[in-house]
């Protein structure tokens, strides 16, 4: 009777992955931040059925730490953290690319989980749970890699990195130009970021880069000063 039974939910659970006309791209088991940063998870629903389809992506569960704040973006949009769930038209054959869950880290460290239930607004029968999972880490301490009398630059975290890395470094005034590109092991440049004296980090994306090793440059009025290597996985 037992054996029957589980028989019967394995078929149903099946029926239900297979036959309910969206899926989700594979999501990491977890996903790791430092103190501080705001973890961004790309949720990218796909259309698998041959007409245009509403999803309602709802929070039915949270595990977090008091200090942290979760909410949904849509690409740099984001939303206010009260706001639970979030409803997204996707087309026949096509995904969703710029819709994101985003958690603060907050001030500790801990391990927290978000579950999200997604669903089609006209058959909420066709639905998926959405599990997340963050591991939030102490910032590392900071290892001086360039210093001169116009700037402080340290090692960039984590690395290797997944979504992105950050730069940590201070401006003797705002009178220096300071800028850092990122190149790839051919030598193309893929991003560039103005260091500016208002601020003491930047943020190096890497959610659209494919694993592998790619190379930062501090540049101090037009001058390449310094060459670090990135590793970037996926």
């Amino acid at each position: 009777m037992t054996k029957t039974l589980l028989s019967a939910i394995l078929i149903s659970t099946a029926s239900c992955l297979f036959g309910q006309g969206f899926e989700i791209a594979p999501l990491q088991d977890t996903y790791k931040g430092l103190i501080g940063e705001a973890i961004k998870v790309p949720l990218r629903f796909k259309n698998t059925s041959d007409k245009p389809i509403t999803l309602i992506i709802r929070k039915v569960d949270e595990q977090i730490g008091s200090t942290q704040k979760k909410y949904f973006c849509i690409d740099n949009n984001c939303l206010d953290s009260k706001v639970e769930d979030y409803i997204i038209k996707v087309d026949p054959g096509q995904s969703t690319n710029n819709f994101f869950v985003v958690l603060e880290a907050g001030l500790t460290e801990n391990e927290s989980t978000l579950r999200y239930l997604a669903y089609n607004k006209s058959n909420p029968g066709q639905s998926l749970e959405v599990d997340l999972n963050f591991d939030v880490e102490e910032k590392p301490d900071k290892a001086t890699i360039y210093n001169s009398r116009f700037i402080t630059l340290y090692d960039v975290y984590p690395n290797p990195a997944v979504e992105a890395a950050y730069l940590d470094y201070h401006l003797a005034n705002d009178q220096v130009k300071a800028k850092i590109l990122v190149h790839n092991i051919l030598g193309n440049i893929i991003g560039e970021y103005s260091l500016s004296s208002l601020e003491n980090r930047v943020r190096i994306k890497t959610e659209d880069q494919s694993a592998g090793i790619y190379f930062y440059t501090l540049y101090v009025e037009n001058e390449g000063v310094m060459t670090r290597k990135l590793i970037v996985k996926k």
